[in-house]
């Protein structure tokens, strides 16, 4: 099979300059597993936090569509997935959908892509380190629970430590993966495993379950089906870490693509199961009064006395495990970046030591913990994040619809060689684009009509505010601007010639 990578000299799997003895480009190779791919896609999604933080708006948005909108979310979302998986196979590079939509479609629609993650992900991370905090205080001190500064300064030290595992190393960063991520994903399949039971044998305050909760049902209504959407397809981002580590991943070219689809599978399964249980076994008032943390009432009626608190456990895992997989996306788009001298050149350089982009990431920490303290201390700073929070899903939208478009034309020429392909790489990634699509798209003219203007001006303005280091670096980044497309496989490449052996390179 032929592989590429990002730059027309690098060896595969390092995106990197070594070919030409320029070894601070290259990540540290074979530092993630398939499985520890697999245990950084689910930990993206933020299982946990998510149906903690999120299920109440959700239920609120579609009430007993709840499941539906998550099913019919999932179905697109696992389309792109597929995508990144091809298009994985064809560049191995740091910056996923930044490297892939520029060879595919176009440079500046590459680098757009990468943009929209940055601004989405460091966005995120001002916004889960409060959580994280505050879910500390509730464990140790609940006395303190409104004890903002207290809640603020943990939340930091939270986000640190994990800033440093980064910073430290890729095996440092599996190992703590590994550890927060298999607690928490445990204490969930647990309780998963009592809700069901509990739904099955016992009385319940909700309604009982029906099939048609997965239908169309229940998501009729004017702007129903949009809400509903934008907000599960928030529950599922961050699954595309995986990507962002295929350079330092064994095998990446593979196994961080399959990594995305095995954590999409996951982390859905976990969402239905519990968003049903939330149903069926709290009352509609007590889903709307305990918007901030369903999942500990939830944990208290299945479990009374140590449920609530084993959930808490993991939802302040989960969240402190996504700050470190966000912190890994951003910092590795951004040393892609720095390295195709796209933005400053220092990003894309490594600590010699530890094989980590360590400029990247202290900017970005720093960056975040100004914002965080910022947005906690100062009203209109946290006014302003709350719009900005609202705006992630744009972005995303934003790039997860470009990611699905590129694969379809890099492997236009196969698709209709198999059903396979067609259904995997061309249909089912062009229906996730399309899904996207109309998110971004019906999602801005709904802010526009409503009182959320402002969500699109940082949505968009901050993806259009990319336009500035284009302008700036554009001649600096000539080779990236110029980089040769995306080559397929030999063995479905329809020009290649025909009856070659792969297992013999003679025949090459």
């Amino acid at each position: 099979m032929t592989q590429t990578s990002s730059r027309p000299d690098a060896p595969h799997g390092g995106g990197a300059e070594q070919s030409r003895g320029e070894h601070h480009h290259a990540l540290a190779a074979d530092g993630v597993s398939a499985a520890g791919s697999i245990v950084m896609a689910v930990a993206g999604s933020a299982p946990a936090y998510s149906i903690a933080a999120t299920t109440a708006t959700l239920v609120g948005a579609a009430a007993l569509g709840a499941p539906a909108a998550l099913l019919w979310c999932g179905i697109p979302m696992l389309g792109i997935a597929w995508a990144f998986l091809y298009l994985g196979r064809l560049d191995v590079n740091a910056g996923a959908a930044y490297s892939w939509v520029a060879r595919a479609l176009h440079p500046i629609l590459g680098f757009l892509s990468g943009w929209a993650l940055v601004i989405s992900a460091t966005i995120f991370m001002v916004a889960g380190a409060l959580p994280a905090g505050a879910m500390t205080v509730t464990l140790f001190a609940p006395e303190q629970a409104g004890n903002v500064p207290l809640i603020t300064g943990i939340g930091a030290l939270w986000f640190l430590v994990m800033a440093a595992c980064v910073l430290f190393g890729v095996h440092v960063t599996a190992r703590a993966q590994w550890i927060m991520s298999v607690i928490e994903v445990g204490i969930l399949v647990l309780f998963a495993v009592l809700m069901i039971v509990r739904a099955a044998t016992s009385a319940h305050a909700g309604p009982s379950f029906s099939w048609d909760w997965l239908g169309f049902q229940h998501l009729t209504g004017q702007g129903v089906f949009v809400s509903a959407a934008l907000i599960a397809a928030f529950y599922f981002w961050g699954w595309d870490v995986a990507a962002n580590l295929n350079e330092e991943t064994k095998d990446g070219h593979r196994s961080a693509g399959s990594a995305g689809i095995i954590g999409v599978i996951i982390v859905f399964l976990l969402f239905e199961i519990f968003t049903i249980a939330t149903l069926v076994i709290l009352p509609a008032k007590t889903i709307e009064a305990n918007s901030a943390n369903v999942l500990s009432v939830l944990g208290d009626a299945v479990w009374p006395g140590i449920g609530g608190k084993l959930l808490v456990i993991a939802v302040a895992l989960s969240t402190i495990a996504t700050l470190e997989t966000t912190l890994i996306q951003v910092t590795r788009t951004l040393f892609s970046m720095g390295r195709d001298h796209t933005i400053p050149k220092a990003f894309g350089r490594i600590h010699p030591k530890w094989r980590t982009p360590a400029f990247a990431t202290l900017v970005v920490v720093g960056v975040s913990i100004v914002l965080f303290v910022g947005s906690n201390f100062i009203g209109n700073v946290g006014d302003i994040m709350g719009s900005a929070i609202a705006s992630i899903g744009i972005q995303i939208a934003f790039y997860y619809t470009l990611a699905g478009v590129a694969v379809v034309v890099a492997y236009r020429r196969v698709l209709l060689k198999s059903v396979k392909n067609f259904i995997l790489i061309g249909l089912w990634p062009a229906v996730g684009a399309v899904f996207m699509g109309v998110i971004f798209v019906v999602g801005i003219v709904q802010n526009f009509q409503g009182d959320a203007i402002v969500v699109n001006i940082l949505g968009l303005g901050l993806i259009v505010l990319g336009v500035v280091p284009i302008a700036i670096f554009y001649r600096k980044a000539r080779e990236y601007y110029t980089r040769r497309p995306l080559e397929l496989p030999e063995e479905l490449d329809a020009a290649a010639p025909p009856n070659i052996d792969d297992r013999d390179p003679a025949a090459r």
